[in-house]
């Protein structure tokens, strides 16, 4: 009996140290993990959506003073009327 208990006793201290040593690998890789994890990666940002550009002032009073005429040649505005109004829109 002296043989069977020695290698059950083998196998005990085996399976033990196994064990142990497979849990401490587990724990040395886990605090690997954290401290050296690669950082997430990081995304360039969305680039901006602008909004388009509003009309320059020149291009909508250019607008209005060719309203302004079309109006004057039909005959919806006086000579007086468009004039004033042409001196309103250039700022005079």
């Amino acid at each position: 009996m002296g043989l069977l208990r020695m290698a059950a006793r083998t196998a005990v201290v085996a399976g033990t140290a196994t064990a142990v040593s497979g849990r401490v690998a587990r724990r040395q890789a886990a605090r690997y993990d954290q401290q050296y994890a690669p950082e997430p990666q990081q995304y360039a940002p969305e680039p901006q959506q602008y909004a388009p550009q509003a009309p320059a002032e020149e291009d909508d009073a250019t607008a209005q003073l060719q309203k302004l005429a079309a109006l004057h040649t039909q005959g919806v505005l006086t000579d007086e009327e468009f004039g004033a109004a042409k001196a309103k829109i250039l700022g005079l």
